[in-house]
């Protein structure tokens, strides 16, 4: 009877694990402010479009990333404690109802629908079967390039310099995304950068020649990809 009761506690815990596990990677996909409470440690799309509009009110002046840390934390508490709110660096409906009204892609970043389908096909191309951070994390490299003077300055001429992208020399680019696809791209043209501001991507177990990223230091893992700068 021991046994059972410890295996069911077992078993019970796993279950409890799998559903938070669960929680967190579909709030990671979130685009939207108002689809969840937030606090310090979460990321995604709607982490990015709070720190816009905390930018553009003037409490917020550090690089707009998705990822919800002390900087994010102290620029809410500053905005809660001008407007005479409870001060408790989370954003929940009361501070919701405070802030501007901007919560759409084109309402905050000026990019078209053909960029961001444009996008949306290489990170099916290059990522799928990725999580969405993942999906995500190829989308945020092509738009660090965007921003870094070495590369192009748009997301097109960024995806079409020569060599650059395997999937658009072997047609996998010109499929079509699926909508996870979709929303990473939107995802990384909001800011979402888990990639903490890398510019090059690969996957070891397919690539035939690392030499050129030999004396690039590796940020991180994300899936089955490494990012470095």
């Amino acid at each position: 009877m021991n046994k059972f009761k410890m295996l069911l506690g077992l078993v019970l815990m796993l279950l409890v694990f799998v559903a938070v596990a669960a929680e967190e990677i579909q709030a990671e996909q979130n685009l939207h402010l108002g689809e969840r409470v937030l606090r310090n440690g979460d990321q995604g799309g709607d982490v990015a479009v709070l720190q816009r509009i905390l930018q553009d009110v003037g409490v917020y002046n550090a690089r707009i990333d998705g990822l919800f840390g002390p900087n994010t934390e102290n620029a809410v508490r500053k905005f809660q404690e001008e407007n005479g709110l409870a001060v408790t660096g989370e954003v929940g409906d009361e501070t919701l109802n405070h802030l501007p009204d901007s919560d759409s892609i084109s309402s905050i970043i000026d990019v078209s629908r053909d960029d961001i389908m444009l996008l949306a096909r290489i990170i099916y191309a290059e990522a799928r079967g990725e999580a969405f951070k993942g999906q995500v994390a190829v989308g945020s490299v092509i738009v660090n390039r965007v921003e870094d003077g070495r590369f192009p300055d748009s997301i097109r001429a960024v995806i079409n310099e020569q060599g650059q992208f395997s999937s658009l020399l072997d047609g996998q680019a010109n499929l079509y995304p699926d909508q996870e696809a979709i929303d990473a791209a939107k995802g990384a043209l909001l800011g979402y950068d888990p990639t903490y501001q890398s510019i090059f991507f690969y996957n070891p177990a397919v690539a035939t020649n690392l030499a050129w990223l030999s004396n690039r230091p590796v940020v991180r893992h994300i899936g089955g990809h490494v990012f470095a700068r």
